[in-house]
């Protein structure tokens, strides 16, 4: 039984989150040869204040950026 976890920051569409969960189940079949029904996925959705990247909360780190790229 096939547990799939994606993180993700906040920001993706209901839209854009069901695809996600139709793609890579449609992975799984066909590369594993997985039963859909056999195979769960949660996304978690992850404030940019809780995810650190680069040594920096994620949302300091865009802000920072955004201000270079000015």
């Amino acid at each position: 039984m096939p547990y799939v976890n994606i993180q993700i920051t906040k920001g993706a569409t209901r839209e854009q989150k069901a695809h996600l969960v139709r793609d890579v189940t449609a992975s799984l079949v066909r590369e594993l040869g997985k039963k859909p029904e056999h195979i769960h996925i949660v996304i978690q959705d992850i404030e940019e204040s809780d995810w650190g990247y680069a040594g920096k909360l994620t949302d300091d780190w865009k802000r920072e950026q955004g201000k270079q790229e000015s």
